[in-house]
Parts: C-alpha cells; sequence; structure tokens
C-alpha cells in the first residue's frame, strides 16, 4: 500500500509522525512525505523534516494522509498543494487527514457530505466545507477517515489500520509499539480542562498565528463554499 502524507511548512509533526509510525507496519506499506520540492520543511516543533517526494513525483496514492498545523491557511492558498490534495485525493482508496489537516481536505472538496472531525477548536469549522462535524476521536465515514487534534491521530491510525488489515493486526502493532497511553493529567479535552485552561490556550494561540479564523472563512469564500452574505 502507497501511503502518502502532505509535509508542509509549519505542519505539527506529532499530526504526521504518529500516524506514520504506525500505517507505515501496514502489510507492504510504502510511505513518502510529499511536498513541492525536496527540501527541508520546518515543522512547528523547531525542525525540519526532509521529504521523500514532490508533487510530481506521487499523481497517486492508495492512502493519502493530510496532517494540520499552524501553515495549514497557507496550504489552502498554495494552489499547487491544494490541487495535489484534490487529484491524490480523488483516485485514493482511503483519503484521510489527522487535526486541521481536515480543514484542508475540506478546502479541497474532498469532504463535502461526509461526516468528520478536527481539532475541538477549529470543530465548527468543518461545515464551511460541507462536511458534517463529529465531535469523536475519530470518524470513519465510508472510505474518508479524520483524527482529532494532534495525538488522536495514533487512535486513528488504529482504527484505520483495523479496517484496512484487520483487527488483530492492528492489535499486535499496538503492542509492538508499547501504546499504552496513561496520562499524568486528566486535561485533553474543553470540557475536562475547564474555561480558565482553555482561555489560556486560545489565547497562546490568537499570539503564535493571528488572523487564522478568519483567512480559513476567506478562502471558502474564495473556494466557492460559502457565499459572500
Amino acid at each position: 500500500m502507497h501511503i502518502a502524507f502532505l509535509l508542509f511548512p509549519g505542519v505539527t509533526q506529532l499530526d504526521l509522525t504518529g500516524p506514520a509510525q504506525f500505517l507505515s507496519r501496514l502489510p507492504d506499506a510504502r510511505v513518502d512525505l510529499v511536498w513541492n520540492a525536496i527540501a527541508p520543511v520546518p515543522t512547528d516543533a523547531g525542525f525540519a523534516i526532509m521529504p521523500t517526494a514532490t508533487f510530481a513525483d506521487v499523481p497517486r496514492a492508495d492512502l493519502l494522509c493530510v496532517p494540520g498545523g499552524m501553515g495549514i491557511a497557507d496550504v489552502i492558498d498554495h494552489s499547487a498543494a491544494l490541487d495535489w490534495v484534490r487529484q491524490v485525493g480523488a483516485q485514493a482508496q482511503w483519503v484521510t487527514s489527522v487535526c486541521t489537516g481536515a480543514l484542508i481536505l475540506g478546502a479541497a472538496g474532498l469532504l463535502e457530505g461526509y461526516k468528520a472531525t478536527t481539532h475541538w477548536a477549529w470543530h465548527d469549522k468543518l461545515a464551511l466545507f460541507g462536511a458534517e462535524p463529529v465531535k469523536a476521536r475519530h470518524v470513519i465515514d465510508r472510505n474518508r477517515a479524520t483524527g482529532g487534534g494532534v495525538t488522536a491521530g495514533i487512535d486513528f491510525a488504529l482504527a484505520l489500520m483495523a479496517r484496512i488489515a484487520g483487527e488483530d493486526h492492528a492489535r499486535a502493532v499496538q503492542l509492538a509499539l508499547e501504546y499504552d497511553p496513561a496520562p499524568p493529567f486528566d486535561c485533553g479535552s474543553p470540557d475536562k480542562a475547564g474555561a480558565d485552561l482553555v482561555g489560556i490556550y486560545q489565547a497562546r494561540a490568537a499570539r503564535l498565528a493571528p488572523g487564522r479564523m478568519e483567512r480559513l472563512e476567506a478562502s471558502a469564500r474564495r473556494l466557492g463554499f460559502q457565499s459572500e452574505g
């Protein structure tokens, strides 16, 4: 199975590397990290990842996965990147995303009429692109599979692996990678974290990437998903 991940500047690296580590254990898997040039791509973690292929090198794949991150608005405005997502997604057996990568899929027209999820802070924005938002750790609707925020990409990958290769295979991979989460704090969702902690997150996100919500809404209008009115 040929698996193609979109790699882009400002990607949240765990959105990509978490699922990639798991999905690479699918039978006969081949993983490509794809961007428009073979040069180090900066992530939001302060280090870069090297692409393995360019858009021209990978015109199709069996499984497309689009991660999220601070750079999603730039990707949606990057015509070559969005065209590649649209092209590969139109032919892939599985069209998938993690975190705000779902908004890139949506902008490419690949989530219209599908149930989907994304990071909790962006959940309501799925409707901008014709998707049906579902609050869940991962959502599989026909051949569309979407994961929630960041670490949910591992749960997403295991659920998708079970669909593709069977539950026994997915369980064996979970054991091999010792995925047995036991977080020291129980604040991984807004409901558990409380209003004060949510406010801290929102203020930090606004400082790091001001205007992202407005850019996304403007892009939805530009791409014809929303009327100007």
